[in-house]
C-alpha cells in the first residue's frame, strides 16, 4: 500500500509571519493525521520559520525549487545542502511554471533530481501537458518525454526516493480539473512507463500525485482512483481549513 502525499505549494504567497501563522493553524487541524503524508512548500525566505513551527509534528517541509550545483557564482540560487540545512526533506522540481517562465528543461529537471538525491532530499517531479496539447491527442507523448527525461540515469532505489506529480497544466489555477477518469488515465500510463522502464514491483511501489485546482469538493474522488497516490494542491494550500480538508480527504 502506497501511503498518501499530499504537498502544498504556496508558490509566491506568504510573508514569514503569513506563513508561521498558516502553519501553526494548519498543525492543530491535521494534528490527528496519521495515514496520510503531509508536506508544505513556502517560499525559500519563510522555510525557517515554518521549520521551527512544524517541530515535532506530522508535517514535513519542502522547497519550490533547488540549483544543480551545490555553491559557486550563481546569484540568486539555493542549494540542496542549504535546503537541508534549513530542515526540507523535499522539493519540487519542474514545476509547469517554472518551464513556462524561468526556462525549465527536461534536462535542467533530471540535473537538480540529481543534485537533490545526492544530499537526501527527496524530488518532486512535476510532468504535464499543455491544453493544445491534450486537444491535438499529445497527452502521453508529452508525459513520456517530461517521465524519462526527468528520471534519466536514476537507479531503481534513487527513483523509489522521488515523487512523480502529475499536473495538466491547463487545469493549474483555471478552476478545471481533469476528471477523476482523465487523472487515473495518465497515472496508470506514468505506472506502466515505469514498469517498462524499471519493473512492476518498482513501479508499484511509486507514489504518483496529481495537481491542478484541487479542492476539498473533488479531493476525495481524486483519490479513490487506483493510480492516484496524493495531491499538489495550490490555492487550496493557503488556507489551513480549505488543506487541511483535502488532507482528510478520506
Amino acid at each position: 500500500m502506497r501511503t498518501p502525499i499530499i504537498a502544498g505549494n504556496w508558490k509566491l504567497n506568504k510573508t514569514i509571519s503569513e506563513a508561521a501563522a498558516l502553519t501553526t493553524a494548519l498543525k492543530a487541524s491535521v494534528a490527528n493525521v496519521s495515514d496520510v503524508e503531509i508536506i508544505v512548500a513556502p517560499p525559500f525566505t519563510a522555510l525557517a520559520a515554518v521549520n521551527e513551527v512544524i517541530a515535532d509534528s506530522n508535517i514535513r517541509l519542502s522547497a519550490q525549487d533547488v540549483y544543480s550545483e551545490d555553491s559557486g557564482a550563481f546569484t540568486g540560487e539555493v542549494s540542496a545542502p542549504m535546503l537541508k540545512d534549513v530542515g526540507c526533506e523535499y522539493v519540487i522540481i519542474g514545476h509547469s511554471e517554472r518551464r513556462q517562465y524561468f526556462g525549465e528543461t527536461n534536462e535542467s529537471v533530471n540535473q537538480k533530481v540529481k543534485a537533490a538525491l545526492a544530499h537526501d532530499l527527496k524530488p518532486i517531479i512535476c510532468v504535464g501537458e499543455q491544453l493544445e496539447e491534450r486537444e491535438t491527442g499529445q497527452t502521453e507523448v508529452i508525459i513520456e518525454d517530461h517521465v524519462t527525461g526527468g528520471i534519466a540515469g536514476l537507479s531503481a532505489a534513487e527513483l523509489l526516493s522521488c515523487v512523480i506529480a502529475y499536473e495538466p497544466v491547463w487545469a493549474i489555477g483555471t478552476g478545471k480539473t481533469a476528471t477523476p477518469a482523465q487523472a487515473q488515465e495518465v497515472h496508470s500510463f506514468i505506472r506502466e512507463l515505469l514498469t517498462k522502464t524499471y519493473s512492476a514491483d518498482v513501479a508499484s511501489q511509486l507514489c504518483i500525485q496529481y495537481g491542478g485546482s484541487v479542492k476539498p469538493e473533488n479531493a476525495s474522488e481524486l483519490m479513490s482512483q487506483p493510480d492516484v497516490d496524493g495531491a499538489l494542491v495550490g490555492g487550496a494550500s493557503l488556507e489551513a481549513e480549505s488543506f487541511a480538508q483535502i488532507v482528510k480527504f478520506g
